[in-house]
């Protein structure tokens, strides 16, 4: 493990520690705003959390190097300013017992994190530094509107997206949205940068996927809501791993959507409703929303989550999707909501596989929105599309990929011999309704 060294900071001038994890970025941070407000040196750090590395599979894992990609840039833009950021590699509990052992550290300042492991780590953290005598600051900055700030009349959280994205825009609408300016310059308790090797933490570079651009396109916000359900078109803006290592400020973005795109603007509430979902709701990250889908009889059928991981289900735009998925680490929009619709509904496998699955392959994977997402597509989430809709395969290739651009892009091979169907549509719809059909009056007991 490479954790701080006591000895290193013997002879520092008092200094309090800026925590990176979802704000990679030195422009319009709020928390490193505030550290510079404390006028004490500032020592910039990011941990690859062993608690969550561990759990990966893949040693080339794309979001790992993209991680450290920019970190290099974060470390540089400091070095810029007169700063140096250490990037350490174990669990944050350890790292965090250390500073806190040393006397010229005098507190932490961070963004917020709200998915379920983040808020019981920092809610530890926090327990270590206010025990030690010293300040713990956690500000709000990956979102315009933390979970509790969008809530009913009576102060439940909303649990159906339009009432909650009209209540969003009324309150924004009531603000000012401020960016925060770049601080000049900052001191360093130390002088000098550390980044281990991507090899010390046990990782290696993911040479096959390629990172997009860190700037906002500004010609695809133009024709985004004619252009984006169209995945040969380049008509989404690709920014959400961006959005979720916030190497961009979720501030800009939305300053632009608003004088650029309504229907963008509309996808980032979702993002919010999705968070707030999860704060209120963490047990949906393993169990349906709808509690009468813990009856619905899934299959387990090993065979064709296979199938359906290769993209060889014979259906071009499935089998297109998941081969994109598993080439690029990325999956269109519409896309995603066909694959997921065909493994829940017309393969009757459970909504947790694919979810999973997504978790290990997105390079923008996000808890939250994933989660979500996947119990939308399935039926079973907060304002879920009805249960009885669902994707034709076929007919969302013609009207999506008429032409079948995306589909020749990603399944060449189809040209010359297509798999066979794993499922015909009506037989696989007419399975998924009879499954819907056998926890009907459960649901309604349960409404």
């Amino acid at each position: 493990m490479l954790l701080p060294k006591k000895e290193d900071f013997e002879e520092s001038p008092p200094f309090v520690i800026m925590w990176h994890r979802r704000d990679l970025r030195i422009s319009d941070n709020t928390a490193l705003a505030h550290a510079v407000k404390s006028h004490l040196a500032i020592l910039p750090i990011f941990i690859f959390d062993k608690n969550i590395l561990d759990k990966l599979e893949d040693k080339d894992d794309s979001r790992v190097s993209f991680i450290y990609e920019a970190l290099g840039e974060l470390s540089h833009a400091y070095e810029r300013l007169g700063g140096f950021l250490q990037v350490y590699h174990g669990k944050p509990l350890d790292v965090f017992s250390i500073f806190a052992s040393l006397e010229p550290c005098k507190g932490l300042y961070t963004n917020e994190d709200y998915e379920p492991y983040a808020r019981e780590r920092d809610k530890n953290i926090e327990k270590i530094f206010l025990q030690a005598g010293k300040c713990f600051y956690s500000f709000k900055d990956q979102v315009i509107f933390s979970p509790g700030e969008i809530l009913t009349e009576e102060g439940r959280p909303y649990t159906v997206f339009t009432p909650f994205s009209k209540k969003w825009l009324k309150k924004l609408a009531a603000i000012r949205l401020t960016q925060y300016s770049l601080p000049n310059k900052i001191s360093s308790p130390i002088n000098k940068s550390y980044l281990p090797r991507l090899e010390e933490i046990g990782f290696v570079k993911n040479n096959k996927i390629s990172f997009p651009e860190r700037k906002i396109p500004l010609q695809v916000l133009s024709h985004y809501k004619e252009r984006r359900d169209f995945p040969y078109l380049k008509g989404t803006t690709r920014l959400g791993v961006h959005l979720r290592f916030g190497t961009l400020s979720i501030r800009q973005l939305v300053f632009v959507a608003i004088s650029k795109s309504t229907a963008f603007l509309h996808e980032l509430i979702w993002r919010e409703f999705f968070m707030m979902l999860l704060w209120y709701f963490p047990h949906t990250t393993e169990k349906p929303f709808r509690t009468a889908f813990e009856a619905f009889p899934y299959r387990k059928s090993e065979e064709d989550f296979e199938a359906w991981c290769n993209g060889k289900t014979g259906y071009p735009l499935v089998d297109a999707g998941m081969r994109e998925l598993n080439e690029t680490g990325f999956m269109h929009n519409r896309v995603r909501m066909v694959v997921a619709s065909f493994l829940t509904k017309h393969l009757l496998l459970p909504w947790q596989w694919g979810e999973r699955y997504f978790a290990r392959k997105l390079l923008d994977f996000e808890l939250a929105s994933n989660v979500g997402n996947w119990q939308w597509a399935a039926g079973c989430g907060a304002d879920a599309a009805p249960y009885f809709r669902i994707f034709n395969p076929e007919l969302q290739q013609k009207k999506f990929d008429p032409e079948g651009k995306y589909v020749r892009q990603f399944c060449s091979d189809y040209m010359q011999r297509r798999p066979p169907l794993i499922i015909s549509h009506e037989e696989g719809r007419k399975r998924a309704l009879l499954a819907f059909e056998s926890i009907k009056e459960r649901m309604k007991n349960l409404s």
